[in-house]
């Protein structure tokens, strides 16, 4: 089964690179994308019950990770449409489950939340409705543990999947912010005792709770960056709204093309 997931790796970042290049997190969009290059023929081919059922499993644990960070919003979108798609055309009955950590279960509803923020309602009407069908398998670990299980190395991230932090984040490390305020305490004493052996006031030079405010820096960057990589892609609604604007606007001009139409033909008895 190593080649195979090898091959199945291959062909989930092939589909989530395709939707990656739309800029979109629409579900038609990814949806056409999987008709496209017909993907739920994934599972077809001459297969044993037994071995298709193990097949399907190792497919869901294929796609599952790209659901959950460190990837982007967008392909963390593009996993959920992924492993819908999967669930919902596997050939196995009853159906695989998805194997999810409970470790992950607050990151799932903070994604959620930010779909239902950013007005993604595609993305929480799939989400609930995998939900709904409970194609989630709540464990402890995201894979199976065996006795004896010799230790491989984990599944290659794809860098251009990743949400990549910030330079700043990079920077402003826990230990970083202590060592700041040690060095920070240090130097105002050594002020306190020159002022309290000169009258000049050199003590105001001293900047007054300089890591706090480091600290609330980078955390006010961190927030608006995250909530600026949820909302760069135009929510549902407003698209919505878009349409029915353009239909209206329509509808109004032919309206208004009839009535100027029948006008013409009363007063000229046409």
């Amino acid at each position: 089964m190593e080649y195979f997931k090898r091959t199945l790796n291959t062909d989930c970042e092939n589909i989530l690179g395709r939707f990656q290049a739309t800029a979109s997190v629409r579900f038609e969009v990814f949806s056409a994308i999987w008709r496209e290059i017909n993907f739920s023929s994934i599972f077809y081919g001459p297969m044993e019950p037994n071995k298709c059922r193990v097949f399907t499993r190792l497919v869901l644990s294929v796609a599952a990770p790209y659901l959950l960070p460190p990837y982007a919003f967008q392909i963390r979108v593009g996993g959920l449409y992924l492993l819908y798609g999967l669930y919902s055309s596997q050939l196995t009955t009853p159906k695989e489950k998805v194997r999810l950590a409970l470790k992950d279960w607050d990151e799932l509803m903070r994604f959620q939340q930010d779909a239902v923020d950013a007005q993604h309602y595609d993305v929480v009407f799939i989400l609930r409705k995998l939900l709904h069908e409970r194609a989630f398998h709540f464990t402890a670990m995201p894979n199976p543990v065996k006795r004896r299980q010799v230790e491989r190395q984990g599944q290659q991230l794809c860098e251009t999947f990743i949400d990549r932090p910030s330079r700043a984040q990079e920077l402003i490390s826990t230990d970083m912010l202590e060592e700041l305020a040690n060095v920070h305490e240090h130097y105002e004493n050594l002020k306190r005792v020159i002022s309290a052996q000169t009258d000049q006031p050199i003590l105001s030079l001293v900047k007054q709770n300089l890591v706090p405010k480091l600290r609330g820096a980078v955390l006010t960057y961190y927030n608006w960056q995250r909530n600026q990589t949820v909302t760069f892609f135009p929510p549902q609604s407003s698209r919505r709204a878009q349409l029915l604007a353009l239909i209206k606007s329509k509808s109004y001009g032919q309206a208004v093309e009839h009535c100027a139409s029948l006008i013409f033909k009363n007063k000229f008895n046409v």
